[in-house]
């Protein structure tokens, strides 16, 4: 009877106790996993600031090309003002105050000799009044690097189709079928001297 006791308890299997997780181990998975979570917020705080530089930056952009068409409208407005005041056409053949001549075909348009430094030409940068023919001081458009600056350029005369056929003008004033036409290039500024408008447009009236 002993002798089966002994075997019988010899098989069984002896009983072990698992192993406990190490407390230093708990302590590095947790610094570990609070390390990429701060790596994750980091990247999202730059991702998030880099999103709202940029956003301030486009919106500062479009307000300050905003202000400068709207500085160059104010001049094209002034432009066609001034047209409305000629009595004749001889402001326009000497090349002074921002009144010129359309070049003829071939040659480059005075609008476009911004940066010529030759007398009669165009220099939009330069606050000379004479040579750009600024804007009166009482209509200064505030909040921008420069005031804005035009040229009138006599382009031609129309004669209208009814006037051509009238010989001597008979039966109405002389030259009341004459058009004299205009162009009005306007070159405007911002809050910064980097934004820049130009425009044009083309104006008729009878002297």
């Amino acid at each position: 009877m002993n002798y089966y006791r002994n075997r019988h308890f010899a098989r069984r299997r002896p009983f072990s106790k698992s192993r406990p997780f190490s407390k230093n181990r708990q302590r590095g998975v947790v610094l570990f996993m609070s390390l990429v979570m701060l790596l994750i917020l980091t990247i999202l705080g730059l991702s998030s600031v880099q999103t709202t530089s940029l956003q301030e930056r486009m919106s500062r952009n479009a307000r300050d090309t905003n202000l400068a068409f709207q500085a160059a409208e104010s001049a094209l407005r002034d432009g066609e003002d001034l047209i409305e005041l000629l009595t004749s056409l001889a402001l326009f053949d000497n090349a002074t105050a921002g009144y010129y001549r359309e070049n003829a075909p071939g040659v480059v348009p005075n609008w476009k000799d911004v940066n010529a430094t030759a007398a009669g030409n165009v220099n939009w940068e330069a606050s000379s009044e004479a040579a750009c023919g600024c804007m009166d001081a009482n209509l200064a458009v505030t909040g921008v690097a420069s005031q804005p600056r035009y040229i009138v350029e006599h382009v031609r005369a129309v004669i209208s189709d009814a006037d051509a056929l009238n010989l001597d003008n008979i039966g109405q004033d002389t030259g009341s079928g004459r058009t004299e036409m205009f162009k009005i290039t306007t070159y405007g500024q911002g809050g910064s001297a980097s934004a820049r408008v130009m425009l044009q447009s083309t104006y008729g009236k009878r002297i």
